[in-house]
């Protein structure tokens, strides 16, 4: 399996451990400004074997604009500037574009980028601490959307760990590395022109 699930792995954040999990993540969305870090990204189908492994770099600025670049083994680019996302699929030499609004609030991007009204579109809820991380489950309102719930592990102040369980049966894990909180990003950094010559494919609106 290829191709990767559209933000599926746009999550990100860094909080108080002392805290419960949802303390947790209003103090991140209250502190967090911007952001970048590496990761690691695995898709586990319903047996808990792995279909997919990739790696690459993210960042973030609040609201709404975020970079994902997915290096290997498939390059990849995730671009939202505010208003658009733009997809941009390297090997296929294809551009997907489409417009921000409130596909951002629904989606997992939300609690990455969005704005601090997190509980207008999750339910959340603290789910304990295991495997020596303290979690954090949201539950999206939005029913139709393609995935059904994302469990946040937290160690000390950083997001340890995310697991994306999508209606399809399949869990995405995102594990997080060389976080950097507020950090200063260039404006080019959540910029994207297609490059010449690519197939671009837009929601034309």
């Amino acid at each position: 399996m290829k191709k990767l699930s559209l933000l599926a792995a746009i999550l990100l954040y860094s909080a108080s451990v002392s805290a419960n999990g949802i303390d947790a993540l209003k103090a991140f969305i209250a502190d967090t400004k911007t952001a970048q870090a590496s990761f690691t990204q695995t898709v586990l189908d319903k047996s808990g074997v792995t279909k997919q492994q990739t790696s690459g770099t993210m960042a973030f600025s609040r609201p709404g604009k975020f970079r994902w670049s997915y290096q290997k083994p498939y390059e990849q680019i995730i671009v939202g500037d505010g208003s658009k996302i733009y997809l941009y699929d390297v090997d296929l030499e294809q551009v997907t574009i489409k417009q921000l609004g409130q596909a951002l609030g629904s989606s997992p991007a939300a609690l990455l980028a969005g704005d601090n009204e997190i509980e207008k579109f999750y339910v959340l809820a603290d789910a304990g601490s295991h495997d020596g991380l303290t979690w954090l489950t949201a539950t999206p309102k939005d029913k139709e959307g393609s995935f059904n719930q994302i469990l946040m592990g937290f160690n000390q102040r950083t997001l340890a760990e995310m697991k994306i369980r999508d209606n399809f049966g399949l869990t995405t894990v995102l594990k997080l590395s060389h976080l950097e909180r507020n950090p200063k990003l260039p404006a080019s950094t959540f910029k994207f022109t297609p490059p010449a010559g690519v197939d671009v494919i837009s929601d034309g609106k």
